[in-house]
């Protein structure tokens, strides 16, 4: 009885098996065909050069260190802001973790060029801090409220 006990437990894996297959088959040709993982691929944004850091240094008082940020909204663009991410590391060449921090630059007019500030972590006295943009969203404009009827 053994024998035939396991002769079952084969036949039942090999049609567990098959019944995967058949499922996840057809799932796995229909991402492959439509191009794979969507969200994967960034978001369309600003272009490199319209976000740069114009300023890296370490405040005084606090210690911490401060990338200013500015950002030139393409002119075929609309009104909209950006949120960048600032890198911090205490050498240009990339490697290793690297402190993060968001600014939000809210209300940039085509053509436009603003600045934020992005507050960094506390920094050791004896380093020189690098600042670099990791990577920029672009935030559309917010949509206007319908009218009140009656109001």
């Amino acid at each position: 009885m053994g024998v035939t006990a396991l002769k079952w437990q084969g036949w039942l894996v090999g049609l567990v098996g098959l019944a995967g297959l058949l499922v996840f088959a057809p799932l796995g040709l229909y991402v492959w065909a439509s191009g794979g993982d969507r969200a994967a691929a960034p978001p369309p944004g600003p272009a490199a050069q319209d976000v740069r850091v114009t300023g890296c240094r370490v405040d005084p008082a606090s210690r911490r260190v401060v990338g200013v940020v500015e950002v030139t909204a393409r002119r075929d663009a609309g009104a909209g802001g950006y949120v960048v991410t600032v890198e911090f590391r205490d050498r240009e060449e990339p490697g290793g973790r690297a402190a993060q921090a968001l600014v939000k630059i809210p209300g940039v007019a085509p053509g436009a060029t603003e600045s934020g500030e992005a507050l960094g972590p506390v920094w050791p006295p004896a380093t020189t801090p690098w600042c670099g943009v990791a990577s920029t969203q672009p935030i559309p404009p917010p949509t206007p409220l319908p009218p009140i009827p009656g109001g």
